[in-house]
């Protein structure tokens, strides 16, 4: 296997981790993080979260460009036990995936992380099925979420705070992953991207918590290839975004809920920093 053909596999495995990342999410979301499922999905979520990190990082290693689409997850929407069902037949599908994978490779590191993605896997089916198993009756035929009481032009608002923050989140891994030869500066990103993480959970809670599902799609990636070029993108893209909150405080509807209203402030004084930061690496 040819280096351009080993990327190629990497990002297949990548958009498929994706996927999983933002189904466990979205639906962590519509349970609610402090309940008992919620708390298991986001948990599991986070795992995905390593396993795409983990094939970022062979990617960027290999000078190929992180895939930053997510494939589609096929998942029967019907109920909760249809839901927890797909997870199961989904995590259960990639056990043998990854372990072919891993046996057409020769290199040891990313032999034992295609190993690895294969038993997390099946430790993921078995979670999901001990999750399905525990649902009583009435969950297993209901579906998460509350009904909406947000007015729907706030709603879109929100909606698309939330896309832009995802994508955001997603630049700067990606950057993190291309320019992890960079020195500190590419950890430093990366510690970038989970302040967003938390930031885009913020935002996407407040949807959540109406019963709607949070819009979790990416936008537009920028791929520079010289990291002066990416930070340069990425102190306009904070700027812009540390705006966009600031206005969106003012409005008549944020004011009437004061944990979004907390938030924000905390995601505008963290873009400030983040800002202040970006623009003297630049300096330097």
């Amino acid at each position: 296997m040819n280096k351009s053909e080993l990327i190629e596999m990497m990002n297949k495995d990548m958009r498929d981790e994706h996927a999983a990342i933002i189904r466990y999410l979205v639906h962590s979301y519509l349970e609610g993080e402090g309940s008992p499922i919620g708390a298991s999905l986001l948990s599991r979520s986070r795992e995905e979260m390593w396993h795409m990190h983990w094939l970022g990082m062979i990617i960027g290693s290999l000078e190929g460009e992180p895939d930053m689409i997510p494939a589609p997850y096929p998942f029967d929407p019907t109920n909760r036990e249809s839901i927890f069902k797909s997870y199961v037949d989904y995590e259960n599908k990639l056990i043998p995936h990854y372990n072919q994978e891993a046996d057409k490779i020769n290199d040891p590191h990313i032999k034992r992380v295609l190993q690895r993605e294969a038993w997390e896997s099946a430790i993921h089916a078995n979670k999901f099925q001990r999750m399905l198993n525990k649902l009583s009756p009435e969950q297993a035929e209901s579906l998460p979420g509350e009904t909406n009481k947000l007015p729907e032009e706030f709603l879109e608002i929100l909606q698309k705070v939330v896309e832009k923050k995802h994508t955001e989140m997603l630049q700067h891994i990606r950057n993190a992953w291309v320019f992890q030869y960079e020195g500190v500066q590419g950890w430093q990103i990366m510690d970038f991207s989970l302040t967003k993480m938390k930031q885009l959970a913020h935002i996407a809670e407040e949807v959540a918590e109406n019963g709607i599902k949070p819009r979790l799609k990416p936008g537009e990636i920028d791929k520079s290839t010289a990291i002066g070029s990416a930070l340069k993108y990425a102190l306009e893209d904070v700027r812009e975004s540390r705006k966009r909150h600031l206005e969106l405080q003012k409005t008549e509807e944020a004011q009437k809920h004061a944990g979004l209203i907390i938030n924000l402030n905390l995601i505008v004084r963290q873009e400030e920093y983040e800002a202040q930061e970006i623009a003297d690496w630049l300096k330097k």
